[in-house]
């Protein structure tokens, strides 16, 4: 009769394990899939205003028209690893600040 008895606490125990594995795996993968909706609805910035925030952040930003496209690219390309900038963020900087010439 024992014998019965540690049987059945061990499969209770197991099956309850196995129900607590389970919901921690589901709820990772609801916490996974809100930061999917905030990134998918993440209001994206433009050029103007990538512009301003980074170029001020260490110097006064020059006016667009200071530069033709040549120097714009020339800069954008230091810039972009002086101030740790993505691909995404110089390319519509860039189209900015060409924009005024």
């Amino acid at each position: 009769m024992k014998t019965i008895h540690k049987i059945v606490l061990v499969s209770l125990m197991l099956f309850v394990a196995g129900g607590i594995i389970v919901s921690c795996s589901s709820t990772k993968d609801k916490y996974t899939s809100v930061t999917n909706v905030e990134e998918e609805f993440k209001i994206e910035k433009s050029g103007a205003q990538l512009w301003g925030e980074a170029c001020n952040r260490c110097h006064l930003a020059p006016s667009p028209a200071d530069y033709n496209d040549t120097d714009w690219e020339t800069i954008s390309l230091h810039m972009r690893v002086r101030a740790n900038l993505t691909e995404k963020e110089i390319t519509k900087i860039e189209a900015f600040l060409k924009s005024a010439n």
